[in-house]
């Protein structure tokens, strides 16, 4: 059985975001505007999706 994946992509900054937001981002390998991650599709990843989604571009792999 093939594991879920999501693609993760920092679409906007993290200048003047607070610091749980930019340690949530952090935590899922997001530095950088541009920069993408791939993590597993489960509740700890959805978690954290959920405190940045308007950061971010979430595409299921």
């Amino acid at each position: 059985m093939a594991e879920n994946n999501l693609s993760i992509l920092l679409a906007k900054s993290l200048n003047g975001r607070g610091k749980e937001q930019t340690a949530v981002a952090h935590s899922l390998g997001l530095k950088r505007p541009g920069d993408t991650t791939v993590q597993p599709d489960n509740a700890a990843t959805a978690g954290k999706v959920a405190k940045i989604s308007h950061l971010v571009v979430v595409t299921k792999l």
